[in-house]
């Protein structure tokens, strides 16, 4: 046939296609498929043995009589050639003859099973988490949430990969406009590939340093967000999902938040909003202090520091930025290197350079607890858009604090306070539920007090109350 010559020909006569040529009452049935993407037993067993049945019965070779022979549960037409080739390489079998064209599912299950949480680790929660299979990471949260309610939509971005983005949302909750700009931000993506759910992110946020997008590998996380009137994205070969939209407040959260006391959860969220502005402005005061405002410091202490950096070559700028500089390049070191080794590795390389540097005089015993306080506190969190956000945000009072002292760091934390209120979310406050007040969902904010486990009353379908109408 024509069609396979071309096909041959526009797929580079590539390796993995395979072709199969069977005449069946006087008929000829060429069968294509990918070798690597189609389960090779699934076709021998019920394509070409169905097929084989069909010449045996000496029944009419029709379009019907095949799709009742063949069992598959997916049997599509085909009426375009572009329209094979994507179902080609979606793991189908193309059944071609002279008057029709079928593809048959019959996809290699080359995907992970369900794996426990790797990086947002659950303590009392349950332990699953999305693998690299649409299919699974649907399946996790519908297992969840069993309702008609929750609806899922899905569409192909990229022009050569063609990837399978799902938009998970709960009809009778979500505001129809959010789910609108979703799909209006996801149309217009104009990219030849996504490889994963992190592609997206810079077509649905708006912001360059804040993240306005939680991204999870937990279905738990997700099924609670849609409770909440909030969307979820889900994209084929992508064990992240994407959360949206997402406040300043939920990189606070924990899903384990809502499986233990109020008391108990209340204390560490509290905890984890003292480490954050530890993990910010700790080296950017201590510089200030000792550069600046040296008059701010008890004499007894005072006394102390000057003893310490009397051997001291560098300032403390310089001395600090050394600093970030050695724990970064060991906390990186620590993730890119095999688990078995990177944690013993990075410990023994701290210990060892710091004691060093102290010995050698190039930086004060100090200045390195400021520092280890600092960059410990910022692993508080298992975001990793939190960590980097942590990271620039510490630079930049260090810099404040060095030129203008103790006024940098009140100018700094001014900044950071005047970005917060200025971003949005997908047109939704990024400050949500400080600014505009929410006084319902302060309950569920820092302070945890409301007993009832209800999901923030549906806020993001009150759409007056949150944009302060």
């Amino acid at each position: 046939m024509k069609i396979v010559d071309k096909i041959k020909r526009d797929t580079g006569n590539s390796c993995d296609i395979i072709y199969k040529k069977i005449i069946i009452n006087n008929k000829e049935i060429n069968l294509i498929f990918s070798e690597v993407l189609s389960s090779g037993d699934y076709i021998n067993e019920y394509i070409i043995e169905a097929l084989v049945d069909l010449k045996i019965a000496k029944v009419d070779f029709s379009l019907m009589n095949i799709k009742n022979y063949l069992t598959s549960n997916n049997i599509v037409e085909i009426y375009t050639y572009k329209e094979m080739l994507d179902y080609l390489f979606k793991g189908f079998c193309i059944l071609l003859t002279n008057d029709c064209i079928l593809g048959i599912e019959a996809k290699n299950d080359i995907d992970r099973s369900i794996p426990t949480s790797d990086v947002e680790v659950s303590i009392l929660g349950p332990k699953d988490s999305f693998n690299e299979k649409f299919n699974d990471n649907i399946a996790l949260i519908r297992k969840r949430l069993r309702t008609n309610e929750l609806f899922i939509e899905s569409l192909n971005i990229g022009t050569l990969s063609k990837t399978k983005v799902g938009i998970c949302y709960m009809n009778n909750i979500v505001e129809e406009n959010l789910v609108q700009d979703v799909k209006k931000k996801l149309d217009s993506v104009n990219i030849d590939g996504i490889i994963d759910s992190s592609y997206l992110r810079k077509y649905l946020s708006n912001s360059l340093i804040f993240p306005t997008i939680n991204v999870t590998e937990r279905p738990d996380i997700c099924s609670q967000a849609l409770l909440e009137g909030k969307v979820v994205i889900i994209v084929d070969n992508s064990p992240l999902a994407l959360v949206l939209p997402t406040f300043f407040i939920d990189f606070f959260h924990t899903p384990d938040d809502y499986y233990e006391k109020n008391t108990n959860i209340t204390f560490i969220r509290l905890l984890r909003l003292i480490a954050f502005f530890i993990a910010v402005f700790l080296p950017g005061i201590y510089i200030s202090l000792t550069t600046h405002n040296i008059d701010m410091i008890p004499s007894s202490l005072l006394y102390n520091l000057i003893n310490q950096r009397l051997s001291v070559p560098f300032p403390s700028f310089v001395e600090c930025i050394l600093l970030l500089l050695a724990f970064e390049i060991l906390r990186e070191t620590d993730l890119r290197i095999p688990s078995k080794l990177g944690s013993s590795i990075s410990i023994l390389g701290g210990l060892i350079l710091g004691e060093a540097a102290v010995t050698a005089g190039i930086v004060s015993p100090i200045m390195i607890i400021v520092v280890a306080i600092s960059s410990i506190s910022g692993l508080i969190f298992s975001n990793i858009s939190i960590i980097y956000l942590v990271r620039f945000l510490r630079l930049v009072t260090v810099f404040l604090g060095t030129f203008l002292g103790f006024f940098g760091i009140f100018l700094s934390f001014l900044l950071i306070i005047i970005k917060l209120g200025s971003l949005e979310s997908l047109g939704y406050p990024y400050t949500y539920p400080f600014a505009p007040l929410y006084k319902k969902e302060l309950s569920d904010s820092i302070i945890k007090y409301n007993t009832n486990p209800k999901y923030r009353n549906l806020l993001l379908a009150k759409k007056n109350k949150i944009r302060g109408r």
